[in-house]
């Protein structure tokens, strides 16, 4: 009797340890045995395993096309591992890395604020150097042409320019 309970014994052990598929170390059949991958996904991650090992979970979700946190949830449902891992583990790992960039990016927010308001001022501040420097261009000309007309000259121009601009009484008045 003791004798069947340990053979028992080791054999669920050996199955449980087989039942796991590593995917750092499985062959393309071993992978095809994972509910939810079939030979392409298999060909794809043995792809990307020649190039590197898999590190972890978010290594795998990152460098195999079409895998995304549903399917690496389900494949570590089937039996799949990375590096013995299963995704549940990692998961929580990701979601608390998800809450720390969470955090730092609401740290950085006021950094951002700043930066909006100074980039206000800085355009605020350029286009009031345009209107000033425009204005003293006007000014400088103004003090050019006063400079080389003479007096004389501008009185007869503003003359003769009041004389054009003035109304002229109409034909059929002055014929009555």
């Amino acid at each position: 009797m003791f004798k069947k309970l340990l053979t028992f014994i080791v054999s669920m052990y050996v199955a449980m340890a087989f039942a796991a598929v590593d995917v750092n170390t499985a062959t393309s059949a071993e992978l095809d045995s994972i509910k939810g991958i079939g030979p392409v996904k298999s060909a794809l991650i043995l792809s990307e395993r020649k190039k590197a090992p898999f590190k972890d979970w978010n290594d795998f979700v990152t460098r195999v096309k079409g895998v995304g946190t549903d399917s690496a949830e389900k494949f570590s449902a089937a039996g799949m591992t990375v590096n013995g891992a299963s995704y549940k583990a990692t998961a929580a790992a990701k979601a608390d890395a998800k809450a720390d960039a969470k955090a730092d990016k609401k740290a950085d927010k006021p950094v951002t604020e700043k930066a909006k308001d100074a980039a206000v001022a800085t355009k605020d501040a350029v286009k009031g150097a345009a209107i000033a420097t425009k204005d003293a261009v006007k000014e400088t000309a103004k003090d050019v042409k006063a400079a080389v007309t003479p007096k004389a000259e501008v009185k007869a121009d503003a003359k003769a320019s009041a004389k054009a601009d003035a109304p002229k009484p109409a034909a059929s008045a002055a014929k009555k």
